[in-house]
C-alpha cells in the first residue's frame, strides 16, 4: 500500500500544532516503503525487532531517528546500541543495565522510556508504579543511559471509555514521578487507534503505522 500523503500530512500538522511528537511505526515495511516517508520530511521511526532495526538502518540515511518499541531480549540490545535514538520499552532494570553497557561501548548515552503495564491484557509488558520508582532509583548510578519518561499501550479494544481509563492511569503515574528531574518530560502513548483519545489525556508521543503505511504484514 503506498504512503497516503495527504493522511500524513493531515495528521503531522495535527500534531505540531499540539506539540506532539509523530513516531512513525514501520515495522515490516520495507526500507523502499520507509524512504517514501523519509522523503517528505520525516524522521522519526519505529520498530520492533531488533535485527530488522540493524538491518533498515544500515540501508537508509543516518539522519533517521529510530525508536525501538518492542520487547526487547538482553542479548539483542547490542544490535541496536550504537545508533538507537530512543528505546521506549524499558520494562525492567536488567534490561536497562545491559542498554546502558552496550552504550558504554559504543561511547554514547542512550535515552530510554519505561514501558507502564496499563492494559488488561497478558500479552503486554510493563512495569507497575512501584517498580518503575525502583527502577529509577536505581538508574541514576547508569551514566550511559537517561530515562527521558514513560511509554504505555491501552488494551487492544473498541471500548474507547476503557481506553481513556487506561490512558488517564498513566498520565496519572506520570504525574506522580519525581519532579527535579527535568529529563521526565515525555509521555509515550496512542497508535492508530486510539492516538486521538491518547492526546486529549496528555500524550506527548504517539507511535503511528496503520494509518501511515496500511495494515502491516504477519510475521
Amino acid at each position: 500500500m503506498p504512503i497516503n500523503k495527504e493522511i500524513y500530512h493531515q495528521i503531522s500538522t495535527e500534531l505540531s500544532e499540539k506539540q506532539v511528537t509523530l513516531v512513525a511505526v514501520s515495522k515490516t515495511k520495507s526500507a523502499e516503503d520507509i524512504l517514501k516517508l523519509y522523503e517528505l520530511g520525516h524522521r522519526d521511526f519505529a520498530e520492533n525487532y531488533a535485527q530488522e532495526l540493524a538491518d533498515k538502518a544500515n540501508q537508509l540515511p543516518n539522519d533517521i531517528r529510530w525508536h525501538f518499541i518492542g520487547h526487547l531480549q538482553t542479548n539483542k540490545v547490542k544490535l541496536i546500541a550504537s545508533f538507537v535514538q530512543l528505546i521506549q520499552s524499558v520494562d525492567s532494570l536488567k534490561l536497562l543495565k545491559e542498554i546502558n553497557k552496550e552504550a558504554g561501548k559504543s561511547g554514547r548515552v542512550i535515552d530510554c522510556l519505561l514501558q507502564v503495564y496499563i492494559a488488561q491484557e497478558e500479552t503486554k509488558f510493563g512495569l507497575d508504579e512501584k517498580e518503575v520508582n525502583e527502577v529509577l532509583s536505581a538508574a541514576g548510578e547508569l551514566k550511559n543511559t537517561r530515562i527521558v519518561g514513560l511509554m504505555g499501550m491501552a488494551s487492544f479494544t473498541d471500548d474507547m471509555s476503557k481506553v481513556r481509563k487506561e490512558f488517564q492511569n498513566l498520565k496519572k503515574i506520570f504525574d506522580r514521578l519525581p519532579t527535579p528531574d527535568s529529563r521526565l518530560t515525555t509521555l509515550s502513548m496512542g497508535m492508530s487507534s486510539d492516538y486521538k483519545v491518547a492526546i486529549e489525556e496528555g500524550s506527548t508521543m504517539v507511535r503511528i503505522g496503520s494509518l501511515l503505511f496500511g495494515e502491516r504484514e504477519k510475521k
